[in-house]
């Protein structure tokens, strides 16, 4: 009697049964294996499988054979990632904006594949908590990839940007004209994801929103800009900007009672210089780029914190304490 054509590949589907259907918590008896192998059109028997598991064992994979009663039973133990990292991952998805749902749900079910099917089953139980807003722009992953791809071949890129309007419709920038520029690196900031590239027409670095971009291509046009990509300390981007506006660049003097140390460090890292003054207060100092969002986000903590140096940095908030207070007064 001919063989099936899945006999040959008998090895791969034993480990794609261990995968799906064992865990720390479900195993497998032998009859089981072989059962769920003879619905693949797969014989098999008692010797040979031992003989597969020993070849499992030697590619690196881990498997566990337990006595239970008069049957042993059997478990793939070892795997790429475990059920709390998976978990890990499907927060890290579901919460990122950054993520379209779609993806996001076709991500996590690839995730789910990466453990047996009872532990999917967890994860597909971690998405009940869903609904934060999520971006619009199906594209971005292959504009991601096609960033990646220009900024290891050191080409630029060009594309058209756009931001929303009130009729929540895509409204290009520049009236549709195509942005050119050199890509140097990708940066994630508040929940987005940003370009950093230098503008050759305006000489400078600046940045991008990804899903803002479309129709991005990459040239065959050499990069430029490096010296001024690295005079930017782009490493420090993150501490520095908020929301990636851009202000004057300037190092600030905080003071502030003791309970916003925290708040502080959460924001800029260890690293940041911070003085106590007397028992219930410290005085601290960054580089920060004072712009609107920068001073709304010290407002936005209230009594207890203010800027206290350089002088222009002060003279920014009050003229925009100034403004909103006119906006607001009858």
């Amino acid at each position: 009697m001919p063989k099936s054509e899945n006999q040959k590949l008998k090895l791969l589907y034993l480990l794609r049964i261990l995968s799906e259907e064992t865990d720390e918590d479900h195993s497998l008896t032998m009859p089981e294996l072989l059962e769920q192998l003879a619905a693949y059109d797969i014989k098999a028997d008692r010797k040979t499988i031992y003989a597969d598991f020993l070849e499992l064992e030697k590619a690196g994979y881990e498997i566990i054979g337990e006595r239970v009663g008069n049957n042993y039973n059997y478990s793939l133990a070892s795997r790429e990632f475990e059920l709390p990292e998976l978990k890990l991952l499907v927060d890290s998805v579901q919460a990122s904006r950054f993520i379209t749902e779609k993806k996001s749900r076709e991500l996590i079910k690839k995730l789910g594949a990466l453990t047996s099917r009872y532990n999917a089953g967890k994860l597909k139980r971690e998405l009940m908590y869903s609904g934060r807003v999520k971006t619009m722009n199906e594209s971005i992953y292959y504009t991601v990839d096609k960033l990646h791809a220009a900024m290891n071949d050191g080409l630029k890129v060009r594309f058209q940007y756009f931001n929303w309007n009130v009729k929540k419709e895509q409204e290009l920038r520049h009236g549709g004209a195509f942005y050119e520029v050199s890509p140097w690196a990708l940066l994630w900031d508040d929940e987005n994801y940003y370009l950093v590239a230098f503008d050759g027409k305006d000489r400078k670095i600046k940045h991008f929103r990804v899903d803002k971009m479309l129709r991005l291509s990459v040239t065959d046009k050499k990069r430029e800009g490096e010296k001024e990509f690295k005079d930017a300390a782009v490493e420090s981007y993150s501490t520095r900007m908020f929301g990636m506006f851009s202000g004057k660049d300037e190092r600030v003097t905080l003071e502030a009672e003791n309970r916003f140390a925290g708040i502080l460090i959460d924001r800029f890292g260890k690293d940041i210089m911070m003085i106590p003054t007397d028992p219930e207060h410290f005085r601290a100092t960054m580089n920060v780029s004072v712009s609107e969002q920068f001073l709304s986000w010290i407002f936005s903590l209230g009594e207890g914190i203010k800027i206290t140096g350089p002088e222009s940095a002060v003279k920014a908030a009050r003229e925009m304490l100034a403004r909103l207070n006119k906006m607001y007064t009858k």
